[in-house]
């Protein structure tokens, strides 16, 4: 492509970047008070997970964080707002901790969503450069993350917000760190060499959920689909015949597009709501395979059958990446 600028000092441009950056981040090292203390404490003694969202730029650093946080002892994970709209804030539960991030405060698919997790209960945090945006108003805590000015030579791009939001999350994480002795011992058990290759490598019949699965036979009533949707835990029900045979799911999706479309039988039979030949893992698939599945359709859940189509279990994306089974209460999943 020709340039069509007429400028050549590309070195200077960079370094004029880099300046803009390092005024922004300046300017919001000089703003944390007291709210990024009390971030922190919230942070710290949550019993639950540290939930980040957000959208577009700010909802790719709020994946970094997510991920660094979890790297360094603090289980957390991203959640898009879209996503959660649309069922899966039924993976959050009132001991969680909320960080939403909107360099404006005024993203209407994040402020969407905080009226109903705080009726979870759960704590929200917002990172945002506007404190007098619905978003910061709406939230039990706000960090103020105001740069003087983006580094895009349009003023549009997120540039300079973004990396002051990425380093304050680190901010954060180090904290996190401190607070709870968090030592090279931990960071290696997090970290062991190889350790997520050779879990991906593992068949996913070795890590996925077999016993008490969230199941119902395909004769079920919509109400009796609910209530095992509500106490299995994983966000998803099995629907299955008397063999066992898969023949759909029912997700917290699917009954929300129930809820949006038309009346909401309880009594009509599951199989009318189900979702029909739902993607799946087959017995012997490589976990990395499956999360190749999760990551192109953005699920979390995925039932598990052998060749036949007879369910043989499910498993959750944090059984991939070697969290854990998933635990919502004190009840086995």
């Amino acid at each position: 492509m020709v340039c069509t600028s007429g400028r050549t000092d590309w070195l200077n441009l960079a370094r004029e970047v880099l300046d803009t950056e390092i005024e922004g981040l300046a300017a919001v090292k000089g703003q944390l008070d007291g709210a990024f203390e009390e971030a922190v404490k919230a942070m710290a003694e949550c019993t639950g997970r540290v939930v980040i969202t957000g959208v577009g730029k700010s909802g790719l650093v709020g994946r970094k964080i997510a991920a660094t946080l979890s790297s360094t002892g603090t289980p957390s994970f991203f959640l898009h707002p879209v996503e959660g709209a649309h069922g899966d804030m039924g993976m959050l539960r009132g001991e969680d901790v909320i960080l939403a991030l909107s360099n404006s405060g005024g993203t209407d698919e994040v402020n969407a969503i905080i009226p109903t997790l705080k009726s979870l209960g759960a704590t929200v945090i917002c990172m945002t450069g506007n404190t007098a945006s619905a978003m910061a108003q709406a939230s039990d805590i706000t960090i103020k993350v105001a740069v003087p000015k983006e580094a895009c030579p349009i003023g549009l791009a997120p540039t300079s917000s973004t990396t002051a939001q990425l380093a304050v999350g680190d901010a954060l994480a180090v904290c996190l760190m401190e607070w709870k002795s968090f030592d090279q011992d931990d960071f290696k058990k997090f970290h062991p060499g190889g350790s997520l290759g050779q879990r991906l490598a593992t068949c996913v019949d070795q890590l996925m959920h077999v016993n008490n699965l969230p199941v119902v036979q395909e004769d079920a009533t919509l109400k009796a689909a609910l209530e095992v949707l509500n106490s299995g835990g994983l966000g998803l029900v099995g629907i299955v015949d008397s063999d066992t045979m898969l023949k759909g799911v029912l997700s917290d999706g699917d009954v929300r597009r129930e809820v949006c479309c038309g009346p909401f039988e309880l009594d009509q039979p599951v199989i009318n709501v189900m979702t029909e030949s739902p993607k799946r893992a087959i017995v012997g698939d490589s976990s990395a395979q499956v999360l190749d599945v999760m990551e192109q359709n953005e699920i979390t859940v995925l039932p598990v059958v052998r060749e036949n189509g007879q369910l043989a279990g499910m498993v959750h994306l944090h059984d991939l990446l070697g969290k854990g089974a998933l635990r919502f209460s004190g009840s086995a999943g």
